[in-house]
Formats: C-alpha cells, sequence, structure tokens
C-alpha cells in the first residue's frame, strides 16, 4: 500500500507528510506507525491545519484509513517531538516503525 511506504520513508527521514484528514489539508510530523484493532495508526504532531498553525502542538492519533491524499512534504522536515514517548504502553507489541531516539 502506497500510504505505508510513505510514512515509513517520512518516519525514517523525519520527513513531514500533507494530508486531507476531515475535510482539512494538515501538515503531519509522523513519529510512529502502529496497528491496533487490525487497523494502522500513526502518532504524529500536527504542524498545520489549513494553512494554520495549531494553538498548541499536541500529538494525535490518526487512522492511515483517514488520511486522503498523503504525500511527502517536498521541502519540510521535523525533529523528534519530546511529546512523543516510545515506551508508552500502547506501543507495546504492535509498533511497525518509530522515529530513533536522539534523532
Amino acid at each position: 500500500m502506497e500510504t505505508n511506504k510513505i510514512l515509513f520513508e517520512a518516519i525514517a527521514l523525519h520527513k513531514c507528510v500533507v494530508a486531507t484528514y476531515n475535510r482539512m489539508v494538515v501538515t503531519l510530523a509522523p513519529h510512529i506507525l502502529y496497528t491496533r484493532h487490525d487497523e494502522l495508526f500513526t502518532d504524529a504532531v500536527t504542524l498545520e491545519r489549513d494553512g494554520q498553525p495549531p494553538r498548541e502542538l499536541k500529538l494525535g492519533t490518526f487512522k492511515l484509513a483517514g488520511l486522503k491524499d498523503l504525500a511527502l512534504s517536498p521541502d519540510r522536515q521535523f525533529t523528534r517531538s519530546e511529546l512523543f514517548e516510545a515506551q508508552d504502553p500502547k506501543y507495546e507489541g504492535v509498533t511497525l516503525f518509530a522515529v530513533e531516539a536522539g534523532q
């Protein structure tokens, strides 16, 4: 599936992605790809919604099936957010790929 490939590349190379989610164009910094109830999810920091930065940075959960027109952002990279806790129990045994610590 193309979406998985894009997210693997984004996470590995710390590239942002752009997608439509709930009818809004979002720019995300994906930190982890994992499964829950046999569905794929990514936890990502939302950097923009419809071209505007959010009031506060948060790590959100996005169901991959809901991300439409997903693409790598050609010129935007991210650094690992302190909001992301790789050791969170919700990721135990279900993580497919995550940003490395210290990157």
